[in-house]
């Protein structure tokens, strides 16, 4: 089984599952939505810019605030480190458009390590898929929306779905793939030469 790391942002926190045996890291302002739903995190990293304040204990990771990375992706590259392969970002959707870009972008660069990370919201998911397919059951509900994050994705398939498609091309310069939604089936979105984003929401 995949080992799950759960990484918790300053972002807006309105609902937190922890898997059990997960690594919880919070990334800078993260702790406070870690502390107001009683989740002890591992590791905390980050500039603690957003925090206010550097935390005490042995499990904190301070980084200057000038650097290269976003304190999301610190936690990231702390969870690749221990090993790692499924990651659920919290606080880490809205507020600052900017950072929800990079976090996609981080959900990329962990598909391109054979990793799995799903964005969290309260209404929303995002998830990348690279070279591969997204399953859904049944009983799912609420609508999808597929993007393509490479120049173009070959070979994308969509069954299941309200509208289907079979082997076709998405591009990242034409939205195809919004506005789709669930009716009720077993669901599979794949493709075979690319990098998909996949936005699932709670109303269609």
């Amino acid at each position: 089984m995949a080992k799950t790391c759960c990484i918790i942002g300053a972002g807006a926190v309105t609902a937190l599952s922890v898997p059990r045996d997960a690594l919880v890291i919070c990334a800078d302002g993260g702790l406070a939505a870690a502390q107001r739903f009683g989740v002890t995190p591992d590791l905390i990293v980050g500039d603690f810019d957003s925090l206010g304040a550097v935390p005490q204990g042995n499990n904190v990771v301070v980084h200057p605030v000038e650097k290269d990375e976003t304190d999301s992706f610190l936690a990231l590259r702390l969870g690749l480190e221990r090993g790692c392969s499924r990651f659920l970002f919290y606080g880490c959707l809205g507020g600052r458009l900017d950072h929800t870009l990079a976090n996609i972008q981080h959900l990329q660069y962990l598909a391109e390590r054979g990793a799995e990370g799903v964005l969290i919201g309260a209404h929303e998911t995002l998830t990348v898929v690279k070279n591969g397919s997204l399953r859904f059951p049944a009983d799912r509900t609420g609508g999808v929306s597929v993007f393509s994050l490479s120049d173009k994705s070959e070979g994308v398939s969509i069954e299941g779905l309200y509208y289907e498609a079979k082997n076709v091309t998405l591009t990242n310069g034409f939205p195809l793939g919004v506005s789709n939604r669930f009716v009720g089936r077993e669901a599979e979105i794949s493709v075979k030469n690319g990098v998909l984003l996949v936005v699932t929401r709670d109303c269609a």
